[in-house]
């Protein structure tokens, strides 16, 4: 009986069905990134007294101040609101971004077969 051809061990059919997945699921994170790079997420802090947008690039587009929160007698307190607002802005791209890789890696079937 002759041996097909193919990988030693035999299912070069399903090594070819996972290379597709694997170039799909690609495009598709690249397609999901891309997609994520061009929102932009906002967070406040200080009851909405400091708003920080960030775009999904994670680089900073905008800040906003309401004028009770600048007080020349209390830089501290505006630079914490800051921060904090920052960080939200930068925890909601995380969060985002962790919810398409967990929705791709689930449409994986299951994972690899090794």
């Amino acid at each position: 009986m002759a041996k097909r051809g193919g990988f030693p061990g035999g299912m070069p059919g399903n090594m070819n069905n996972l290379m597709k997945q694997a170039q799909k699921m690609q495009k598709q994170m690249e397609e999901n990134q891309k997609a994520l790079e061009e929102k932009e997420f906002t967070a406040a802090a200080g009851g909405g007294a400091v708003e920080v947008t960030i775009s999904g690039k994670r680089e900073v587009l905008k800040v906003s101040l309401k004028e009770e929160v600048v007080d020349p007698d209390d830089i501290e307190m505006l630079e914490d609101l800051i921060v904090a607002a920052t960080n939200e802005a930068l925890r909601k791209v995380e969060e985002e971004s962790g919810a398409v890789m967990s929705k791709l890696a689930g449409g994986f079937g299951g994972g690899f077969p090794f």
